[in-house]
């Protein structure tokens, strides 16, 4: 991440001052403007286009052409309503997000924060993963004992980094640099709290990292294992948001249990018990995922697949 420049909320203050304006738009309007936006992202400057279609043809070769195109076409109507929604957090009650995003099975949740146990809650680029940071509008814990927050790659503009922080901070959500994630988790079990911490696991792992490869979307997929590692380092329960969109700006998450005995699972059981739930998340609901992330841009060996599911 580049450092801040003294300058920086100058140069950015007419964006920030759009952003907070847009904000302040009712749901119905942002809509309006997404549309707009889906022309001139899908149509006019064809936003990473080639690398969606590749993906959702690779990924579902028995659909039809017309399927296929579908699929992308209502990708990047939900891509351009995930900008809105997104800005919409810097100016939205509780009681709005409450009703757009509602919790399921949170009494796992419960079931672990009562007995003194940190959770790694799994998370996908499905949905609006960004609305995944309300959930703390569903905890009845209170903020001294339990600790929520998600683990974020910091970005390379450090006026936009600083503004996303701001967002995904908006419930009172911690974010931890992936870098120091491991260690800022210590520090709070140190201080007496329970973390529930959201770790987006689906991006394409380093070459270091390439080590569990399972069929996934028709595709040999290496996954990130280093959610699985703190899982069993730190003894944390490992649980999933099955998320699905019930109607347009409306999403329902439920809480899965993947494991309460994460020490005691086979290497890679965790991580893949997520890669299938994930993937039939994006079977039920395909136009829901980030098929403009390149995933599959680097080729993994198919000799180092493994059926441990």
């Amino acid at each position: 991440m580049a450092k801040e420049s003294k300058y920086d909320n100058l140069k950015y203050f007419p964006v920030s001052v759009l952003f907070h304006a847009l904000a302040l738009l009712p749901f119905r309007a942002l809509y309006a403007i997404s549309d707009v936006m889906y022309i001139f992202v899908y149509y006019i400057f064809k936003y990473r286009r080639k690398v969606a279609e590749n993906n959702i043809d690779e990924s579902f070769p028995e659909k039809s052409k017309e399927e296929r195109r579908k699929i992308v076409k209502d990708f990047y109507r939900h891509f351009c309503d995930i900008f809105v929604e997104t800005i919409k957090l810097l100016h939205v009650s509780d009681d709005e997000m409450r009703r757009r995003v509602v919790f399921k099975n949170m009494e796992e949740v419960d079931k672990s924060v009562e007995l003194g146990r940190s959770i790694v809650m799994y998370a996908g680029h499905f949905c609006n993963w960004e609305l995944m940071t309300t959930i703390t509008l569903w905890s009845k814990h209170s903020p001294e004992l339990v600790q929520f927050g998600q683990v974020y790659k910091p970005l390379k503009n450090a006026w936009f980094n600083k503004f996303f922080l701001k967002i995904r901070g908006r419930f009172n959500s911690e974010s931890y640099p992936m870098k120091s994630v491991l260690r800022d988790l210590l520090k709070a079990r140190q201080n007496g709290k329970v973390t529930i911490t959201g770790f987006i696991s689906d991006q394409h792992p380093n070459r270091n990292d390439e080590d569990d490869v399972i069929m996934f979307l028709n595709h040999y997929t290496a996954f990130i294992t280093g959610s699985e590692v703190i899982a069993k380092k730190m003894d944390m329960d490992a649980m999933c948001f099955d998320v699905k969109q019930t109607k347009r700006g409306y999403y329902e998450c439920t809480i899965k249990v993947i494991s309460r005995t994460p020490k005691e699972t086979k290497q890679y059981e965790i991580t893949n018990s997520y890669a299938r739930m994930l993937e039939n998340m994006i079977k039920e609901q395909p136009s829901m995922w980030l098929w403009t992330h390149k995933r599959w841009k680097r080729k993994v060996s198919p000799k180092n697949a493994n059926d441990n599911e």
